[in-house]
C-alpha cells in the first residue's frame, strides 16, 4: 500500500539512526535499573528528552501547531508508551540487552499481524507461515530462569513489543493529519506527566553520579524518537521494520564492552529464526 509521502530511503536511514540512538539509550537505562523502578526511569527517560524535543520544534518554528492535536489518538499513544517502556525496563533489569531485543523483534511479525485487521492490508497464507515460525521463536525465547514456568523479564519484554507494533500503527493513522513535532512533543509529555505520577508512591531521589546517564537517556531518546517518528512517516512500516534489527548488533555490543555478557547459542538461534521470518515478510511484501 503506498501513500504519497512515502520516501523510503530517507525512511531506512531515519530507522536506522533511531535504532543506534535507542540502543545507547537502552544501555544507559539497563544500568540504571539497579537504583531506580520501571516506572521511575519511564518518567526520566521523557523527562530528559523534553527539553531536547522542545528546542527542535523551537528550532523549526513548529511550536505554534502543537494545539491542533487529535488527543484522542495522542492519549492512547501515551498510554501504550507507558505500558511499553515501563515492560522494557523491567525487562532489561534482568535480561542481557541482545536477549531482551530478540523478543522485542517480534514487533515487526505483530505489526504485519495488526495492519490486517487495522489497515486492511492483505497478508498471503505463505506470510502467515513465516509469522507462525516467528513467534514460535518468540516462544522458545521465552524459557525459564531457574524454577519458573516463564521468564518474567521475557514475557514484560513481548509485551513490549506489542504495545511497540500497536503505536507504530497508530502513527501510520496519525502522519495523516498530523506533523512529527506533534507526535513527539504529546508522546513524551503525556508519558513523563502519566509515569511520573504511577512512579510517585516508590519514587527514589536522583543521585547526582547519575547524571550523565540521565544526560544520555535524554540526548539519545530525543533523537531517535524524532527519527522513528520520521521513519513511518517517510516509509510504510513493512518497509523500515526490518532494519530495526540492526538493534541486535548494538546490543551484542554493549553487552560485551559494558557487562562482559557474551552471547549463548539459544539466543544467536532464536534471533536469527525470529529475523529470518521478519526479513521474509518484507520479501513478499516487495514482490
Amino acid at each position: 500500500m503506498q501513500h504519497s509521502n512515502d520516501k523510503p530511503l530517507y525512511g531506512i536511514l531515519a530507522m536506522l539512526l533511531a535504532v543506534f540512538m535507542f540502543s545507547g539509550m537502552d544501555a544507559s537505562m539497563k544500568a540504571l535499573t539497579e537504583h531506580y523502578s520501571p516506572l521511575q526511569i519511564t518518567c526520566l527517560r521523557a523527562a530528559c528528552a523534553w527539553p531536547f524535543i522542545v528546542l527542535w520544534l523551537w528550532h523549526g518554528n513548529r511550536l505554534q501547531h502543537l494545539l491542533q492535536a487529535r488527543w484522542s489518538l495522542h492519549l492512547f499513544r501515551a498510554a501504550l508508551g507507558i505500558v511499553m517502556l515501563s515492560a522494557f525496563i523491567y525487562a532489561l533489569k534482568t535480561l542481557s540487552l541482545a536477549d531482551a531485543y530478540a523478543i522485542f523483534f517480534a514487533a515487526p511479525l505483530l505489526i504485519t499481524m495488526l495492519s490486517v485487521w487495522w489497515l486492511k492490508d492483505y497478508v498471503a497464507p505463505r506470510q502467515w507461515i513465516a509469522i507462525l515460525i516467528g513467534m514460535a521463536a518468540v516462544l522458545y525465547m521465552l524459557k525459564p530462569e531457574g524454577d519458573q514456568l516463564l521468564s518474567l523479564g521475557a514475557l514484560a519484554a513481548l509485551l513490549s513489543a506489542f504495545c511497540y507494533a500497536v503505536s507504530g500503527i497508530t502513527v501510520r493513522i496519525l502522519a495523516k493529519t498530523e506533523p512529527s513535532g506533534n507526535m513527539v512533543f504529546w508522546l513524551m509529555t503525556m508519558i513523563g506527566i502519566g509515569a511520573g505520577l504511577l512512579a510517585l508512591p516508590d519514587w527514589q531521589p536522583l543521585q547526582l553520579i547519575h547524571w550523565p546517564y540521565f544526560l544520555a537517556i535524554g540526548i539519545t531518546g530525543a533523537i531517535g524518537q524524532v527519527f522513528i517518528t520520521e521513519a513511518f512517516r517517510l516509509a510504510p512500516p513493512s518497509v523500515i521494520a526490518p532494519f530495526e534489527y540492526s538493534a541486535l548488533v548494538w546490543g551484542l555490543g554493549f553487552d560485551i564492552v559494558l557487562w562482559q555478557v557474551w552471547p549463548d547459542s539459544s539466543l544467536l538461534l532464536g534471533a536469527s529464526v525470529i529475523m529470518a521470518s521478519g526479513l521474509y515478510l518484507i520479501w513478499q511484501e516487495r514482490r
